[in-house]
């Protein structure tokens, strides 16, 4: 129940239809009788600088998360700035330190990597093959990188976002190993898709699934449907691998320990969610 005591989190991007953060984290917070509640908020790219300035001011506010198109813009904005959202050069979660300074994190990337780890692989000295240096794939790049990851071989159809990434990487893991312009998963612990193929059956695959080892891990970003052709490729060769929404569920409990809030297990959320 919403009274003056509940702690708000802004849901901050345009438009909110597509918004599922909402029908995750209010059916949790009723379950366990947390006070706080998620708001949908639609606020258009050029009224966001001023307006998360002045959301900030709310007496109510507890914090916020940042989804398209803001995330790259929220991080002029802010006052500290995690090193996941240096690298990821991105930021989907503000909230307001005590000394008043608005701080960032970014979270697409843990949420790859806990369900990873939560299935008994090993990131430390491990070599991982992605397609896709956007968004989510730079995210995902971070917190490898911070889980200790060896090397990283990265490819995408834009040089200039693929070299950013990289000089990022290098810049602030100075001894992780980073090779651009490589898509052959021959050889690789880890491999992933960062891109939106997979989205349409159409779609080629983003690598070729033969060189694949069945030992490898495999994760995809395409949250449209749970098994992708990749997916289904990739499991047909005996390689344990993580579907899209996996990243979704597993990142929450990051943001609720970011936030100050009682946290959980992606198992919960998702027997909560009202998707």
């Amino acid at each position: 129940m919403i009274n003056g005591n509940t702690k708000l989190i802004a849901h901050l991007g345009f438009p909110t239809h597509t918004f599922k953060a909402p029908l995750i984290y209010n059916p949790y917070f009723e379950k366990n009788g947390i006070n706080a509640v998620v708001v949908p908020m639609g606020c258009r790219p050029e009224d966001f600088p001023s307006f998360l300035k002045h959301v900030f001011r709310l007496s109510n506010i507890h914090g916020a998360l940042i989804t398209m198109p803001h995330k790259i813009t929220t991080m002029a904005l802010l006052d500290v700035i995690s090193k996941n959202a240096q690298v990821a050069g991105a930021c989907n979660a503000v909230r307001l330190n005590a000394d008043g300074a608005l701080a960032g994190d970014m979270f697409d990337g843990e949420g790859f990597v806990r369900g990873l780890v939560r299935r008994g692989r090993k990131i430390e000295g491990a070599r991982a093959v992605m397609a896709g240096a956007g968004g989510v794939g730079s995210a995902i790049a971070a917190s490898l990188a911070n889980a200790g990851l060896s090397e990283l071989a990265l490819s995408d159809a834009s040089a200039v976002m693929m070299d950013g990434l990289a000089d990022r990487l290098r810049l602030h893991y100075p001894a992780l190993q980073v090779q651009t312009g490589i898509s052959d998963p021959v050889g690789y612990d880890i491999v992933i898709n960062a891109t939106p193929l997979g989205m349409n059956d159409n779609d080629p695959l983003p690598f070729d699934v033969s060189r694949i080892a069945p030992s490898a891990f495999v994760g995809e970003v395409v949250l449209s449907r749970e098994i992708t052709p990749f997916l289904a490729a990739a499991s047909a060769r005996g390689c344990q691998y993580q579907v899209g929404t996996d990243m979704l569920f597993e990142q929450i409990p990051a943001y609720l320990e970011f936030f100050g809030l009682p946290t959980t297990s992606a198992e919960e959320l998702r027997a909560v969610a009202r998707l």
